[in-house]
């Protein structure tokens, strides 16, 4: 994959994290802010002040994501995202953290 070919695909991803976040956060009892700094999207969750980190790392073809449960890497393998160390999938894991951390039950999905 080329460096042009990684940013679009990280920057929509990022994109949709956000998007999705957002939508919760006005449907549903998620307490959620997302901020956005270049390719850094930051999840804050108001109630209990936590935060969940995602960044596209250029140089190494990678989003790294950063959540009270630990520092995870994920790698582009065709259309998803998967976890260089135990291949679950991008959108799963952070349904998996943010269901955690927000205290509420959700689950983001890849539109792609």
């Amino acid at each position: 994959m080329t460096e042009s070919e990684f940013l679009k695909q990280a920057e929509a991803t990022l994109d949709q994290i956000e998007a999705t976040l957002e939508e919760l956060a006005n449907t549903s009892d998620l307490d959620v802010e997302c901020t956005r700094s270049g390719n850094v999207l930051e999840i804050e969750f108001i109630d209990n002040g936590t935060k969940i980190i995602v960044n596209s790392q250029a140089p190494m073809q990678e989003l790294w994501v950063a959540a009270k449960s630990g520092g995870f890497h994920f790698k582009a393998q065709g259309e998803q995202w998967m976890n260089t160390r135990d291949a679950t999938e991008l959108f799963a894991a952070l349904s998996q953290m943010v269901s955690q951390q927000g205290g509420v039950e959700v689950v983001l999905r890849d539109a792609g």
